[in-house]
């Protein structure tokens, strides 16, 4: 369905618009849509693409169609379940006039032929001689009726999986008192001393300006950021 709407002229726009659609972030969207940017200038350049009322309105249009496309596919397949789920022997076989049962496709419908999963027909001749006869057996196997069962009974949530969380070696759980946060003046030294220690670190002289213009002489500088400062800026240390 997503294929039949008119896409983007720009194919880089209608590549990150199908990026976001698929659940990447707004960096990884951007980089995998053929541009090239730092990390941080990704962030920036894809926040002010989903910022564009063109680009805003393709994104919505395809998550819209992904969730119509979604709606369909869950509804066929619970649909197909049941077929299986609730299939019945007397839908495949009847009883003759003396009782015994007798197979019977002739008004087999075509929800109840998607619960076979087999049909096997034998030729074959009883006896020897003129007491030989024409034999015909077929056998037929229905779906996992139990499987299919389990499976709907779990989307409508009738059934619940047990989890136990344990500790270390199926001890207790070890919990921390989390520490209380920072106020805004703690904040703003700490920043303070990171950039300082990172400038110590890098051989520069202290930087002079505010913390904002010392961030960016050590970004800067082509050395490779201390660990510590890597970290606080992408939420990582630097190694990976």
């Amino acid at each position: 369905m997503i294929g039949t709407m008119a896409a983007l002229k720009n194919s880089k726009h209608e590549a990150f618009c199908r990026a976001i659609v698929e659940g990447m972030s707004g960096r990884d969207a951007y980089l995998s849509a053929g541009y090239s940017a730092q990390p941080a200038a990704a962030d920036a350049a894809a926040s002010r693409l989903l910022k564009s009322v063109k680009v805003a309105a393709r994104v919505a249009e395809l998550k819209a169609a992904a969730a119509r496309a979604s709606t369909v596919t869950a509804a066929r397949v619970l649909d197909e379940l049941a077929k299986l789920a609730f299939a019945n022997m007397q839908d495949y076989m009847r009883a003759g006039p003396d009782g015994d049962p007798y197979l019977d496709f002739s008004k087999l419908t075509r929800d109840q032929a998607a619960a076979l999963t087999e049909v096997t027909v034998e030729d074959f001749k009883d006896g020897r001689g003129e007491d030989a006869r024409n034999v015909r057996k077929i056998r037929f196997k229905l779906a996992d009726k139990r499987a299919a069962l389990v499976d709907l009974g779990k989307h409508f949530g009738m059934f619940r999986d047990k989890v136990e969380h344990t500790g270390r070696d199926g001890g207790p759980i070890e919990t921390r008192e989390a520490p209380p946060p920072m106020t805004r003046p703690e904040v703003a030294k700490a920043v303070r001393a990171l950039i300082a220690g990172a400038e110590v670190e890098l051989g520069m002289r202290p930087g002079r300006g505010s913390d904002a213009d010392r961030l960016k002489s050590i970004m800067s500088s082509g050395q490779p950021l201390p660990p510590d400062v890597y970290s606080a800026i992408y939420g990582r240390d630097g190694n990976g």
